[in-house]
């Protein structure tokens, strides 16, 4: 099973390509980024855009996607949001079954502590993926924890991957 995990943001939005061999294999991941100077509607384009290229690009079988989560600025929960809301538009498009995960239920999945920072995600990811360097921005990080969640998820319901 080949899934494309995502962290939605308007300024940054990671992704991760994930194949589901025993262990997990990464194919791809990166960070989508756009220019505060430019309107809130093109940056929205920006990141539709990019995720319907990853999409044709590697064909994912679902997308893994964070849920909101709601924070003390009103404004960045609303751009998060709108963001999240292309990224699930670019996969109904392009036909891709879309799994939601929330930022706890990962920190769970991949550092087995609901309250995990940054830091402890990045070095998770790095070791169970057998990378090289923790992947940058955090977002890609982030991103490749959500496919991985999707992937460890999947395998528990009992389903053969």
């Amino acid at each position: 099973m080949i899934i494309l995990g995502i962290d939605p943001g308007i300024a940054r939005l990671g992704w991760a390509v994930i194949e589901t061999t025993h262990p997990p294999r990464p194919r791809a991941y990166g960070c989508i980024t756009t220019e505060k100077t430019d309107t809130l509607p093109f940056r929205l384009h920006v990141a539709y855009q990019a995720v319907t290229v990853l999409v044709k690009k590697y064909h994912p079988d679902v997308m893994s996607v964070e849920d909101l989560f709601f924070s003390k600025n009103a404004k960045t929960a609303i751009s998060v949001g709108e963001a999240r809301g292309v990224v699930l538009l670019a996969a109904a498009q392009q036909k891709v079954d879309v799994v939601s995960y929330s930022p706890l239920t990962v920190k769970q999945t991949i550092c087995g502590d609901g309250s995990a920072d940054k830091k402890q995600i990045g070095k998770m990811v790095t070791r169970i993926l057998k990378l090289k360097e923790i992947p940058k921005p955090d977002d890609t990080a982030d991103a490749i924890a959500i496919a991985l969640t999707h992937a460890y998820s999947y395998r528990l319901k009992g389903k053969i991957i």
